[in-house]
């Protein structure tokens, strides 16, 4: 990661580094943790902020006063919903960072910035903006000046005539082109330099 600090691959090789990484699971069975090197591991924080971490203390504090092993198969089924419910709430979380996103970029149709390309799909090329990291995409039906096909396996976008790329990481300038907070979609448009 330092090789790569400030190049144009650097936005690119991050943003697929940490979509690569398994998503945190909550379980009864000791897998180790692999960035730490730890081959035993637990996770807690204090002050204690969710269930599992009141799970893992009171647990300690159970086995440390002598007492005995609890079920397995109850603290599974409990690791299973905690591990459901932050992903769903993780999934609210992103909601309303996206709606906020939208009500504040609809005061702002019209207006161009200089953003980094953060996705790309069939649908067309996710954008985030540099100056306040708000996300909308240029739908791929917008760039008329060519036909480009989604390259999944590169992350990009190629122009079939002209071979034009548009690549994951892409430095690119926008014009806020729709906002509908009721789908919680921000459109852009592409703002050829």
């Amino acid at each position: 990661m330092d090789d790569i600090q400030g190049k144009k691959e650097e936005n690119l090789i991050e943003t697929v580094s940490i979509r690569a990484m398994q998503k945190a699971r909550y379980s009864t069975h000791n897998i180790g943790h692999y960035g730490l090197a730890f081959e035993y591991y637990t996770h807690f924080t204090s002050p204690i902020r969710r269930f599992p971490d009141m799970m893992v203390h009171r647990l300690t504090t159970k086995y440390l006063d002598g007492g005995r092993s609890v079920s397995e198969t109850k603290y599974e089924a409990l690791c299973d919903h905690s591990s459901n419910m932050e992903q769903i709430a993780a999934n609210a979380e992103r909601a309303s960072i996206k709606y906020k996103q939208v009500e504040y970029m609809s005061e702002r149709l019209g207006q161009v910035y200089d953003g980094v390309i953060s996705g790309v799909t069939e649908w067309g090329l996710y954008v985030e903006l540099n100056e306040n990291k708000c996300e909308g995409m240029v739908p791929i039906r917008d760039l008329d000046d060519d036909y480009y096909e989604f390259d999944e396996k590169n992350y990009c976008l190629r122009g079939r005539r002209k071979n034009r790329v548009y690549s994951l990481g892409d430095a690119i300038t926008i014009r806020v082109a729709r906002a509908n907070l009721e789908k919680k979609q921000l459109d852009f448009a592409l703002i050829e330099k």
